[in-house]
């Protein structure tokens, strides 16, 4: 059976079909964007512009602490 994997979490191929994938309301269309989904307990993040590429996957607290961390300013030295 095929898997997406991160770390040690992982989803069933099987059940990527049915994720409800979501992005920001402020995105803008050109393609750079991440989209997340619910996932059985965990949050799957993707690219929007390849769905079909690679799935990032994280305990629901570990995506919150990224949020918190982008809201606080934590991230703003990444950018050029």
């Amino acid at each position: 059976m095929d898997t997406v994997k991160a770390g040690r979490i992982t989803l069933a191929a099987l059940g990527l079909a049915s994720l409800a994938w979501r992005k920001a309301r402020a995105s803008t269309h050109n393609g750079a964007c991440v989209e997340i989904a619910p996932a059985a307990g965990k949050i799957a993040i993707r690219d929007s512009k390849d769905p079909d590429g690679l799935i990032l996957v994280c305990k629901p607290a570990e995506f919150m602490a990224f949020l918190d961390g982008t809201r606080n300013g934590k991230f703003d030295g990444l950018m050029p």
